[in-house]
């Protein structure tokens, strides 16, 4: 058990007055009148109460020591995390000229009468490139190359692909330049002539050359039904996107592409048919984080002594990239201090400084007197009266920054031939700054570990301290042909769509999350030890259940029932708990049962039926009683079908 803190002195007010009207009937016995009414005990309760305050202060000594011990153990406290998302501006029309966005230019939420907007600013310069259709190119799967521009501008009708499409066959639209995380348009005439494909979901995929192979591109809509009718295909172009050589042409190509078709898909039975192409840019995908860039940001003037410390006016230091220097004013000039972990390695001249991110705080190397009385300095000091300063440095953060997707939608910068901005994805990785409880309860685990992973705790622990934006982490051990390699699962932060609503993309971790993890497990694991940092598996369940209600509204009780069911079965905080669902725990008949008849409403549960499905390519297994879970799985709600039957009111 942990050592009990002392309490120095337990007496509270009322024992106080109490000893003081003792002492009074022993040194001044004259004084009888004891009653609240009485001016001396006015005085004596003052006293009392003043006392209390210097016994309460007494008592937080403990916690200043402890404290101060933790400042001795280097335990700082953690940052805050910025939350980050793509965010989509639009343009007012296509222009012909490029459209620059200014890294800094700053997105928010709209501001309510409850809550205040929440701002990002772009991590970089977007060029918003014009562009425009200069050659069309049909490919078969064969590598046969088909010249269709000039037939294209006599107005004919161009075949996309061969007369009996076959997968890989593809269609090559040349941009007069790359445009990388820009937005197209492709605006086609098409004929209803590809015969035997859904409209909704066709067999095709457009994609881009980044160098080393074709990227996917994401898709905004579609309104051309696979190339079947006039429309418009809006597509989303990666970063990455740069020219290549087809059809002894260099250009930055654009393709769209036959795909192999999922179960279940329709396939095409004759190629669709083109007469009229145009290809426009209309926007640009930047990134965002929840910070706000400050430039130039005086930190003081130095004294010439070892240890100085100095404080920013807007704490705290996003440290998400690289640490911000410190430059110091040298003659006509300025010499940079760079940022380190600590100076224990820091020479004499080193020009070195300590951040403490939270507090916003720069440390200047200090000295140490010596047995011989010599002094020993850890780095350069700034010489007296310097000018300090930041010349730049990011603020913000937290978990005020995981908005959903749709949000933001205020352009607060003005940037012109811009008419409009959306996020296609819930922002995430937005963590509050660490409290003083939380790095007490860690201290204790730091001493344990040593900075090494030998434990799945270890592991766990790690993990988490390296990515604070992970919601999950889970450390097994493999299995199969994975036996002897230690498995971390992390799951990401998500935040759901309206009704507690999740979507698997949002569940995989980012590269940059999953290498953060790797890298600092990496530094601590025993030699010989094997690590695999990945997300978990995930296994799709669908519900599929009858209510009866006797409310009136019956679109109300089904929109709770599945507000339940994704609330429930919910890898971040489902369960029993509200905790997350346990790592292999099956999903039971009885305790969905139970889950729907807790529904606001539902006055009986007619008829329930699970089915295990998979979340990728949406296929539904059979009918069970009990969906089992892998160890290294976590549950998933995919598309639950509720029914709502209205009864006719009691008494009636």
């Amino acid at each position: 058990m942990a050592l009990p803190a002392p309490n120095l002195d337990d007496r509270r007010f009322q024992q106080l007055v109490d000893e003081a009207k003792r002492y009074v009937q022993q040194r001044a016995p004259e004084w009888t009148d004891h009653n609240v009414s009485d001016p001396g005990v006015t005085l004596i309760e003052t006293f009392a109460y003043l006392v209390d305050q210097l016994l309460y202060r007494l008592n937080r000594v403990p916690e200043k020591n402890y404290s101060a011990f933790l400042d001795l153990l280097g335990i700082r406290l953690f940052p805050p995390a910025a939350a980050r998302t793509e965010v989509d501006f639009w343009l007012s029309a296509p222009q012909a000229e490029t459209v620059l966005l200014r890294a800094g230019t700053e997105v928010s939420t709209l501001r309510t009468e409850t809550e205040e907007a929440v701002v990002f600013s772009t991590v970089e310069d977007l060029p918003v490139v014009p562009s425009s259709l200069d050659r069309l190119v049909t490919v078969s799967v064969s590598g046969e190359q088909s010249d269709r521009t000039a037939r294209l501008a006599d107005g004919m009708d161009v075949p996309c692909f061969q007369p009996r499409p076959e997968v890989g066959d593809a269609m090559l639209f040349a941009l007069p330049a790359v445009v990388p995380r820009c937005v197209l348009v492709v605006r086609l005439d098409s004929r209803v002539e590809g015969v035997g494909v859904d409209p909704r979901q066709p067999p095709l995929a457009w994609e881009v050359w980044d160098g080393a192979r074709w990227i996917a591109c994401e898709l905004g809509s579609d309104t051309t039904g696979g190339l079947n009718r006039p429309g418009e295909v809006v597509v989303f172009v990666p970063d990455g996107h740069v020219a290549s050589v087809v059809a002894g042409r260099r250009a930055g190509w654009l393709r769209c592409r036959v795909t192999e078709p999922q179960p279940g898909q329709p396939f095409y039975s004759e190629s669709p048919t083109i007469r009229r192409a145009e290809v426009f840019t209309v926007g640009g995908t930047a990134t965002v984080v929840h910070a706000q860039t400050v430039t130039d940001a005086p930190l003081g003037t130095s004294e010439g002594v070892a240890g100085q410390r100095f404080r920013l006016a807007r704490p705290p230091v996003l440290l998400d990239g690289e640490p911000p220097a410190v430059e110091v004013s040298a003659g006509d000039g300025w010499q940079r201090w760079t940022a380190v972990e600590h100076f224990g390695d820091s020479a004499p001249t080193d020009r070195h400084v300590v951040i403490d991110a939270t507090a916003g705080e720069f440390a200047f190397p200090p000295a140490v007197r010596e047995p011989d009385g010599s002094l020993r300095a850890f780095g350069a000091v700034p010489p007296k009266g310097a000018r300090l300063r930041v010349p730049q440095y990011r603020t913000g953060g937290g978990s005020a920054g995981n908005v959903a997707r749709g949000t933001i939608s205020v352009l607060r910068s003005s940037v012109p031939y811009v008419a409009r901005v959306d996020n296609r994805e819930a922002a995430r990785g937005g963590v509050d700054g660490e409290t003083v409880e939380n790095a007490k309860l860690r201290a204790p685990h730091l001493l344990r570990l040593q900075e090494r992973a030998v434990t799945a705790g270890d592991f766990e622990m790690i993990a988490r301290q390296a990515a604070p934006s992970a919601a999950r982490v889970s450390c097994l051990p493999g299995v199969g042909e994975q036996a002897g390699v230690v498995r971390v699962l992390v799951v990401p932060d998500a935040v759901a769509d309206e009704g507690d609503r999740l979507r698997f993309e949002q569940l995989i971790p980012g590269e940059q999350l999953l290498a953060a993890i790797a890298t600092a497990l990496d530094e601590r694991r025993l030699i010989g030890t094997r690590l695999l940092v990945q997300p978990p598996d995930y296994q799709g369940v669908t519900v599929v259940a009858r209510l009866a209600t006797r409310s009136p509204d019956a679109d109300r009780v089904r929109e709770a029932a599945l507000a339940a069911l994704f609330r429930h079965l919910n890898p971040l905080h489902g369960g029993a708990d509200g905790s997350g669902w346990p790592f292999g725990r099956a999903v039971q008949y009885g305790e969905v049962f139970a889950v729907l008849q807790q529904v606001a409403g539902v006055t009986a549960v007619e008829e329930l039926r699970l089915f295990p499905a998979d979340p990728i390519t949406g296929r539904r297994g059979a009918p069970a009683e009990r969906v089992d879970v892998a160890p290294d799985a976590l549950v998933f709600s995919h598309q639950h079908q509720v029914v709502v039957t209205t009864l006719a009111p009691e008494g009636l």
